[in-house]
């Protein structure tokens, strides 16, 4: 039985080749939260010497408290030397995006709006400056545990199968009509073959201790040299990191409506 050190190591490389296989020669784009997957793309990135924009989506109104990914964003891209575009929306623009991410993705399901609706926005300003791939950390929260479903489950890897075999429903149609509809093409480093394979097989207690998700991951993403604070940080899912669910809420309660899923559907 490999040590946890041993799986740290060898996880570090598989991340390295899973990124560096993917990386386009012309310029590209990172859907960038300052979270843990975004920062290993952008990280990694650089470090090969490419050229890339990170991207940020974010809740930007006053009288309101800055958005939690915003902030980590800037703070990463200052430090490690990242390009990083922000696309802040006040209210009213939060508004006619998740009307264009409804018509996009012929979805109203308030989980689904709330993360194309920080997508979409950076693909529109990828397609502006001429990118054509954009890279997401899609897939980490699955294969690494990043989930409370996992720290419930009884056994954690099961349940990182079958949220991998619910993915594409879940995640990767709305991603993947969002980018088509923009031109971009997508890379998902996180989904390799390799890399879910060798994830699968990494014990549970590896992934989850002490309450703190992804552990395994963000272990290997500071022996690559990202700092331990940012390698550490816990971060909560796109809609909420970025304030879009907070201005979904507001907007609910504006247009007179109980429910977001109501409220939602209206736009229709």
């Amino acid at each position: 039985m490999k040590t946890e050190q041993e799986i740290i190591t060898e996880l570090s490389s598989l991340i390295l080749r899973s990124i560096e296989k993917n990386l386009p020669k012309e310029k590209f784009g990172i859907l960038f939260s300052g979270g843990i997957d975004s920062t290993l793309i952008a990280f990694i990135a650089k470090k090969l010497k490419k050229d890339f924009i990170c991207y940020t989506t974010a809740l930007e109104e006053p009288g309101l408290k800055k958005a939690e990914d915003l902030e980590y964003s800037e703070k990463i891209s200052k430090e490690l030397g990242f390009k990083l575009k922000i696309i802040k929306l006040s209210l009213k623009e939060v508004e006619e995006y998740l009307k264009k991410t409804i018509k996009v993705t012929e979805k109203t399901d308030v989980v689904t709006i709330g993360v194309g609706t920080t997508f979409l926005p950076a693909c529109e300003q990828a397609k502006k400056d001429k990118i054509k791939t954009i890279f997401s950390g899609l897939g980490s929260e699955e294969i690494f545990a990043g989930y409370e479903r996992h720290e419930k489950a009884k056994d954690v890897n099961k349940e990182c199968l079958i949220g991998l075999k619910n993915i594409k429903k879940r995640d990767l149609d709305r991603d993947e009509a969002i980018v088509k509809h923009f031109g971009l093409k997508l890379k998902l480093p996180f989904l390799s073959k390799e890399l879910v394979g060798y994830s699968l097989k990494i014990p549970g207690e590896y992934k989850i201790k002490d309450g703190i998700k992804k552990l395994v991951l963000r272990k290997a993403a500071i022996q690559i040299g990202i700092p331990k604070k940012y390698a550490m940080r816990k971060k909560r899912a796109a809609q909420y990191g970025s304030r879009i669910d907070n201005a979904i809420l507001k907007l609910t309660k504006k247009h007179g409506f109980n429910y977001k899923a109501d409220y939602l559907r209206s736009l229709k």
